[in-house]
Parts: structure tokens; C-alpha cells; sequence
């Protein structure tokens, strides 16, 4: 097809794309009523369709879908957790009001590693850094009255995954709702554990296993659930550079395809599912490249080396999070622009969805007035720039364009490396990416003592005798009424059914079945996160890391 007829067929299908979206169709001019258009460059005789593709075309650079935020928003998505799961649930309900368009659960340190509150490991850290979900009793806490066959939610959970996805489609089966319509995203991301975020249980070996488990068991019963972000984010705030971040992430991604295809599961059946999470940092038009290159790397690996047929498998669909190693606890407001300017560059990049980090986050989990100011910022940034009417607007740029090929090439660099080493497990066994993040970041951390990065408000324009905003304080007995909570539950529900539950859980373990069906099960029956965890621990081993 020639280069008329394709842009001619693009037009003439996102036409039929933006019908569906009349309240957005006709508001496309500026203040001056210069008309914009859906899409410039294009049809320029100069025009790179080869390298550049057209919107929601392979190699997807200018964007995973053809008509981008003309037709529909990136889903505004605040991350939330704390406390109670009672507490959260109100700050969920909260946000949903103030016209937050997705959930994303926070969880706390010891739901994290699969520790109940009751555990000496969980001693003072019981809903501090997020909520605390020991059964499905506290899961249907955090979910009541939201509608879970309308919302999509995100949990960042990784080597407990399984269960908590588990929680949450028992709790839509008591609401009446099927898991064939549940619609969200767990991370169930561990290679990235390993090497920059520490919430990890088990080795690498059993860790992919309950990945590919998940990847199984939702193809089949949970079709609309993404079952990974591979996430770059945590590589990012560990200290790696835009490069980096975009290597590692793709290294990872890679490994969980190769995992997934070694357990019999079919390219196209899996892809179309998986999702990915970046880090939106300070270099405004670098992060905005970012986005672009990997998208057109991802298509390139998904079509090229492993044959997927599905479009949907080329495509690169990801979740923005501003930089949370880049709020300052010094002068806390200007965070507000630093989020501002970091969402800008996400929106402009093309995410899918967004979290806009609170002000005070430096300094303690985001008050209700900072997560409301946070998303504000998304909003004012969707309905008074403009920046969402035309589909990617940086495209063309000699600067952006530049950008996004290098980052590509130094990305190809990073992952020839790994290849060589024998892809990324066997990379995280050796520490080689660990050693790069930590070498980058402490390059990073010079800069910034000796003055040569300057960071406003913290190592220049500074000032003295600086006011303390009111900050979120999470309730002090909250670990103590949660244990409580727990012996109550532990002493009200049907003993020999967990017991059961358990041992069958032990038993499949020790065999190759997919273990899902046997953990929902467990939750079910009010078996605890820290009891399924426990029996993993003592079939899979723990891991101590390199």
C-alpha cells in the first residue's frame, strides 16, 4: 500500500474512532480559533513512515493507539494506601468524587513480602507505607461500595500476587460480579525486585513460575486483567538513568516472554496483556523520547524476533509515575511544579494512565488536600492546555526525534550486555545491573553535593527557619488493632477448612499444576496472606540476594 492510501485509511478509521467520542469531536481550536488538527507531519512528503509508523501503526513511536487523547483521557490513576483498609477505602471513594478515573492500591511493607500484622517482621510497620491486607476480610474492607465491574484498579504487588489477586476476585464474586469482567493491572513484576526495590520472597526460579501461573490462569478466567507492569520505575528511583531504565525494563520484559513461552503458553494469547510502568524524571524532552523509543523497541522485539502475529502484542501500553527520588523535603511546594512539568512529559509521550505525586511525599504519605492538588494537576493539564488535541504534538521535532533514536541505541547497547550474560535472571543473579544503577547513582549524587546539578530549593535557593507543613500521621495502635482484628478472624473461621486448604496448597507446590486455582481457594477459606506465603516459603526457599 502506498503512502497516500495509508494515511488516507488512517484518517478515515479514526474518523469512525472519534464518532465515538462526540463529546470530545468538535472542540478542537485554539483560543484563536485556529482549527487543530488530528495529526501534523503526515502528510508531508519528507515524512519518516518507515522509523516514525502513523499512530496505533507498528512501530507505535507516535503512539499505541491511532487517535491518542483526541477521542478519550489517559486514565488519571493516584496511587493511595494507608492505614486501615477502612481508611483507604474512604480515601478511594474520596478520589472517585473528585474525578479520579482508576484505583491503585498501596500496600504496606509486610503485605508486601507476605508477612501478616501479627509477625514480629511486621512490628512498626504495620499501614505505614501503605494499607495493611492480612485476609480477605481486610480485602473486602478496601473494596466496599466501589464498583468493580466499572473501575479498573492497579495493586503494586510482586512476590504476593498472586494472593492479592486472588482477595480481589473473591470479593467480585461475593459482589455478584464475574472475574471475566474485572478489568486492572497487578505488578507481579520480581525480576525488578531483585535488582532495585527489595520486596521479593522467593528465588528467581519459583518467582517466575507463580508469574507464569498468573499469566495462565488469567488468560483463561480473567481476560481483561493485565497480569504484569514490568516496571521501570523502581530501576529509576535505585538511581539508573533514562537509558537504563528503558534497557533494564525491556531486559526484564524479554525474560517473562521467554518464561511464559517456556511454559507452553502462546505469544499472542499472553502479550496483548502485558503492561509496563515508567518513571516520569526532570529532563522534560528526554523522558517524553523515552516513552517513544520504547514503545518502538518493544514492537520491534514482539514482531520481529518472536513472530507475534496480534498487533495488540506489538503494542507497548504503559502506566506514568512522576518522580518520587525527585520531590525535595525542603520547600515542599515546589514539588507541584516539578510533578507538573514530569506529567507533562508522560502526557506528551503518550502513557496510558497516570499518577501524579503529592507534594508532601518527601516528608510523609500524601493529606487529602496534597492528593487532591495532585490531581488537579492531571486534570488542568487534560482540560486547559491543550496539550491532549492533536496526537503526539512532539513529533517532527529534530531535537525529540534525535533523542529518541539515541536512547534507543544506548538501550540496544544495555541489552546486547545482557544477552551475551544470558538474559536478565541470569544478569540480576550476577549483579550486573545492580552494579550499573549503583554506579550511576552515586555519579548522580556527586553532581548534586558538589553543586555541578543544582536542585532548587535543596542545594540552591535555599532558605532558613522554612515552616513544616501538616502532614498525614498514620494512627499509632493501628498495628495493635489490626492484630487484634487477625486473632479475631483467626478464631472465627472454619480451622480444619484452612488447614485443608493449606495442605493442598503444599501438595500442588510440590508439583508443576498451576498454583491460582488452589491460592484462590486458600483466600476463600480466610487462609492470611502471611499462611500462604508460609507454605511457599517452606516449599520455594527464600531468597537472600547476591
Amino acid at each position: 500500500m502506498d503512502k497516500q492510501q495509508r494515511l488516507k485509511e488512517w484518517h478515515e478509521n479514526t474518523e469512525k474512532m472519534m464518532n465515538k467520542f462526540p463529546e470530545r469531536k468538535d472542540r478542537f481550536h485554539t483560543s484563536s480559533d485556529i482549527e487543530i488538527k488530528r495529526l501534523y507531519g503526515a502528510e508531508e512528503e519528507s515524512y519518516p513512515f518507515d522509523s516514525l509508523g502513523l499512530p496505533g501503526e507498528y512501530p507505535y513511536t507516535r503512539g499505541s493507539q491511532a487517535t491518542m487523547y483526541r477521542a478519550r483521557f489517559w486514565t488519571m490513576r493516584q496511587y493511595a494506601g494507608f492505614g486501615s483498609a477502612e481508611e483507604t477505602n474512604k480515601r478511594f471513594h474520596y478520589l472517585l468524587k473528585q474525578g479520579q478515573t482508576g484505583l491503585s492500591v498501596a500496600f504496606d511493607l509486610p503485605t508486601q513480602i507476605g508477612y501478616d500484622s501479627d509477625h514480629s517482621m511486621a512490628r512498626g510497620e504495620v499501614g505505614k507505607v501503605g494499607v495493611a491486607i492480612d485476609s480477605l476480610e481486610d480485602m473486602e474492607a478496601l473494596l466496599k461500595d466501589l464498583p468493580l465491574d466499572k473501575v479498573s484498579t492497579s495493586m503494586t504487588i510482586n512476590a504476593p500476587a498472586a494472593v492479592l489477586l486472588a482477595m480481589y476476585i473473591a470479593v467480585a464474586e461475593k459482589q455478584g460480579i464475574s472475574a471475566e469482567k474485572l478489568s486492572g493491572t497487578i505488578q507481579n513484576d520480581i525480576l525488578k525486585e531483585y535488582i532495585a526495590r527489595g520486596t521479593y520472597i522467593f528465588p528467581p526460579k519459583p518467582s517466575m513460575r507463580l508469574i507464569t501461573d498468573i499469566f495462565g490462569f488469567c488468560q483463561s478466567h480473567v481476560p481483561r486483567w493485565n497480569t504484569i507492569s514490568i516496571s521501570g520505575y523502581h530501576i529509576r528511583e535505585a538511581g539508573a538513568n533514562a537509558a537504563q531504565e528503558l534497557a533494564f525494563t525491556i531486559a526484564n520484559g524479554i525474560a517473562y516472554v521467554d518464561a511464559a513461552l517456556d511454559a507452553g503458553l502462546d505469544i499472542d494469547d499472553f502479550a496483548p496483556r502485558l503492561a509496563f510502568f515508567f518513571n516520569a524524571h526532570n529532563q522534560f524532552f528526554e523522558e517524553a523520547a523515552k516513552f517513544r523509543a520504547a514503545r518502538r523497541m518493544w514492537a520491534k522485539l514482539m514482531k520481529e524476533q518472536y513472530g507475534a502475529k496480534n498487533p495488540k502484542s506489538w503494542q507497548l501500553r504503559f502506566h506514568t509515575q512522576t518522580g518520587g527520588s525527585t520531590l525535595t523535603a525542603q520547600q515542599p511546594d515546589n514539588n507541584i511544579v516539578r510533578v507538573t512539568t514530569q506529567a507533562l512529559s508522560a502526557i506528551l509521550g503518550g502513557t496510558q494512565s497516570l499518577h501524579t505525586n503529592s507534594r508532601d511525599e518527601a516528608l510523609a504519605l500524601p493529606t487529602e488536600d496534597s492528593a487532591r492538588i495532585a490531581l488537579r494537576t492531571q486534570q488542568i493539564l487534560a482540560h486547559e492546555t491543550g496539550v491532549a488535541d492533536t496526537v503526539d504534538p512532539l513529533a517532527g521535532s529534530y531535537y525529540v526525534e534525535h533523542l529518541t533514536d539515541e536512547l534507543e541505541g544506548k538501550a540496544n547497547e544495555y541489552l546486547d550486555k545482557i544477552k551475551q550474560m544470558g538474559g536478565a535472571v541470569s544478569a540480576v543473579e550476577q549483579g550486573y545491573m545492580q552494579r550499573e544503577i549503583h554506579h550511576t547513582s552515586y555519579e548522580t549524587q556527586k553532581k548534586i553535593e558538589n553543586g555541578q546539578e543544582i536542585i532548587v530549593g535543596m542545594n540552591k535557593f535555599t532558605i532558613e527557619n522554612e515552616p513544616q507543613p501538616d502532614l498525614l500521621r498514620v494512627d499509632p495502635e493501628l498495628g495493635e488493632k489490626q492484630r487484634e482484628k487477625l486473632h479475631t478472624l483467626k478464631s472465627n473461621r472454619d480451622q480444619n477448612r484452612v488447614s485443608a486448604q493449606l495442605e493442598s496448597l503444599r501438595s500442588a507446590a510440590k508439583g508443576k499444576d498451576n498454583l491460582m486455582p488452589v491460592i484462590l481457594e486458600c483466600v476463600k477459606s480466610y487462609c492470611t496472606v502471611g499462611e500462604v506465603c508460609g507454605v511457599l516459603r517452606e516449599e520455594f526457599g527464600e531468597y537472600t540476594g547476591v
